[in-house]
């Protein structure tokens, strides 16, 4: 089988990996891809590391059944605890958000203070830290984790009272350490990006790790000579574990477009 013509592989807990789809249809208009979201298990960030382990292996082996040419984490909280792990077992080329994420932050703070926000297991992972430390040791990261946002945004609550009081009281800590750039360290925080701007000020620039990595797997593809030809027409597949209908109306929000069919299958034996 050609290479180029074999779809990239995405995986998140749930919706927000869709950013990613997203930049990745941007950045690469020719790739087909298979998503998968564990809909049924959302959230991963309060779930212990060995669990989202556990799910990781098992949400990579569902899209290689689908003939994927490599994989993108799409999940932050998966990228901090299963990348090692993943790239063990499997030969697949395989991304995670973390790392661009964090170059992005790098390149663009002046101040060198740095803030990071995540579910609570990407936050106790220190995944963030880590890795700007290895690019800019200088750098100071300071680090809050954001449990409601992501029910919010699967709520679909991403404005109004509720939304900003919840952002007021996680981001005030990072108000007070004078950060200039702030990771969104989750793909479903950036639907929030409006609500978190308010809060913070225009002073503060917002890092969707989203584009990076898109940008991270051309290179990837380019490399292995893997890369979809832009005329090739590409074909999005979208699966999920529960609830095809709402991922399918919220899920629009996050592309940009209409999903078309949502498929659904078995948590247990996907």
């Amino acid at each position: 089988m050609n290479t180029a013509r074999q779809p990239i592989g995405v995986f998140d807990s749930g919706i927000g990996g869709l950013t990613v789809v997203k930049a990745l249809a941007e950045e690469l208009p020719g790739e087909s891809i298979v998503y998968f979201g564990d809909t049924a298990r959302v959230p991963y960030g309060t779930k212990s590391k060995t669990t989202i382990v556990k799910f990781s292996l098992e949400n990579v082996e569902f899209l290689l059944r689908h003939g994927v040419k490599c994989i993108v984490i799409a999940c932050n909280t998966a990228s901090s605890w299963a990348l090692p792990t993943l790239r063990k077992y499997f030969k697949v080329p395989i991304v995670g958000v973390i790392r661009p994420g964090a170059l992005a932050a790098v390149r663009q703070t002046r101040s060198r203070r740095v803030g990071v926000i995540g579910t609570n297991a990407t936050i106790n992972s220190q995944a963030y830290e880590t890795a700007i430390h290895r690019i800019d040791p200088r750098i100071k990261v300071f680090s809050q984790s954001c449990p409601l946002f992501v029910p919010l945004v699967e709520e679909g609550w991403l404005h109004g009272a509720i939304s900003r009081e919840i952002a007021e009281k996680y981001l005030a800590p990072l108000k007070k350490q004078r950060i200039d750039t702030l990771i969104l360290g989750c793909t479903h925080y950036p639907l929030l990006a409006e609500t978190i701007r308010q809060v913070l000020g225009p002073g503060v620039a917002l890092v969707d790790s989203a584009q990076q990595t898109a940008a991270e797997v051309r290179g990837l593809l380019t490399g292995i000579e893997a890369l979809a030809h832009e005329r090739l027409h590409p074909r999005y597949r979208f699966f999920v574990t529960d609830e095809p209908t709402q991922f399918n109306r919220i899920g629009s929000q996050f592309l940009g477009r209409v999903l078309g069919p949502v498929e659904r299958v078995n948590g247990q034996t996907h």
